[in-house]
């Protein structure tokens, strides 16, 4: 029996992606171990997304080849479809599968060690075949992540992604509930609908997948990955709110709330509208929670400009803001733009935003006490000389419950929050 150690970087996609190429390895016969043993095969899912995320598969590539020189050291993913010469010729890297050809790893694998040559990386910009592949489980027992399209139109300036995961490919929906109604059979009650741009699945499309999604047994949560702010209209945001187990939590992504940073950027919208989209979710939802993006020092931002950001990000009031300091990626159109932001002078407007976001992400919390709120719990976790259940609510507040030998785990409970056990989790009793 051969041994795989394997490692993930990047997305939730890559992580469903990597779920079901282990899935097909076990099905096969091969044993996985941790990434640190000495294996037989070492697979390597990598990522694009920034400079840094390069570096850091080939740091992973360069370590399976370091532990066993012997081993045969598997390249796959983003990185490999951006770079695929460099990725050739590096000597720690024995075989490439890029994107779109995940799903016949073994085949590959195995064709490789036969000394059988095999196509492994295809021209992923002029394809319009869907990938499939399905889970039956995850790592995580009560949560799972289901993907339901890949690839990208939109060709943001600082972004690699169109050209590492090509054009849109919408997965079928018969394929998704087929798959979703599996893993509610064994157990999982959380359901959280993953793709590069899930927004380019289409607004009607959407809708009825989650509707569908909503009628199955053992279904009791759906929540959206990232939106784009366009899709949130009227009747999106109306007929949304009438499916029972869709959470009210949305991820818009907003990257500046300045309009013409979002021009450079190639944003398709402008920060009226994308408030248009919050006011019609806080129209609809109760007290929903609304997460997002946010980059700062992207080229040319003036002082201005970011001072837009600031009273914009202010104005809405999120749960939870990602901020990111502006990453220069070699390929991208942002790279060459002109009047590229010192570093310091990012790190300060993301100290700025961080401020904001931990006082606006603590009063949302706080909104949340005194209320009767659902939570599934997940885990266990000690906190001082207590343990406690920790889980989330629909809007993915992170709720602690004592434990006192109670079994809690992908349960849901209903109770009052009344108060905060640390700075980013309440407490229900």
């Amino acid at each position: 029996m051969k041994t795989v150690a394997y490692h993930n970087l990047g997305c939730k996609v890559n992580s469903y992606e990597m779920d079901a190429m282990l899935q097909s390895l076990r099905q096969h016969g091969y044993q996985l171990v941790s990434f640190e043993e000495r294996a037989d095969i070492y697979i390597v899912n990598t990522c694009t997304v920034t400079n840094i995320a390069d570096r850091k598969s080939r740091q992973m590539l360069h370590r399976a080849k370091k532990i066993n020189p012997e081993g045969i050291v598997v390249a796959v993913g983003c990185y490999v479809q951006s770079d695929t010469q460099a990725v050739e010729a590096d000597s720690a890297v024995d075989l490439l599968i890029g994107n779109n050809r995940k799903k016949d790893l073994v085949e590959i694998l195995e064709n490789y060690m036969n000394g059988v040559a095999q196509e492994s990386v295809i021209d992923i910009n002029h394809t319009s075949e869907y990938e499939e592949m399905q889970i039956t489980s995850t790592a995580e027992h009560t949560r799972a992540y289901i993907k339901i399209q890949d690839g990208c139109n939109q060709f943001c300036t600082y972004c690699m992604i169109p050209y590492a995961r090509g054009r849109v490919r919408r997965r079928a929906k018969k394929s998704v509930l087929e798959e979703i109604r599996g893993l509610a059979a064994v157990g999982y009650k959380e359901f959280v609908l993953t793709g590069i741009h899930i927004s380019s699945y289409g607004m009607e499309e959407l809708y009825s997948l989650v509707q569908e999604m909503d009628a199955i047994k053992g279904v009791e949560r759906i929540r959206l990955g990232s939106l784009e702010p366009r899709i949130v209209t009227a009747d999106f945001a109306k007929g949304m709110s009438a499916i029972t187990h869709l959470c009210p939590h949305f991820h818009l992504s907003l990257q500046s709330g300045c309009d013409t940073v979002l021009e450079r950027m190639n944003r398709h919208y402008t920060a009226e509208e994308y408030l248009r989209g919050v006011s019609l979710l806080r129209r609809f939802f109760d007290n929903p929670a609304v997460t997002t993006d946010v980059i700062v020092g992207f080229p040319g931002e003036t002082e201005q400009e970011f001072d837009i950001t600031r009273r914009f990000v202010e104005s809405v009031g999120f749960y939870e803001m990602h901020i990111f300091k502006y990453s220069r990626r070699r390929g991208t159109k942002a790279a060459v733009m002109p009047d590229q932001v010192p570093e310091d002078v990012k790190t300060h407007r993301s100290n700025v935003l961080q401020e904001i976001e931990l006082r606006d992400s603590k009063a949302f919390r706080a909104s949340c006490i005194g209320r009767s709120a659902e939570v599934l719990f997940e885990e266990k976790k000690i906190s001082g000389d207590k343990e406690y259940w920790i889980g989330h609510t629909r809007e993915y507040v992170k709720v602690a419950c004592e434990a006192q030998d109670k079994m809690l785990e992908n349960q849901l409970v209903t109770g009052k929050i009344s108060g905060f056990l640390q700075d980013d989790i309440l407490m229900m009793v």
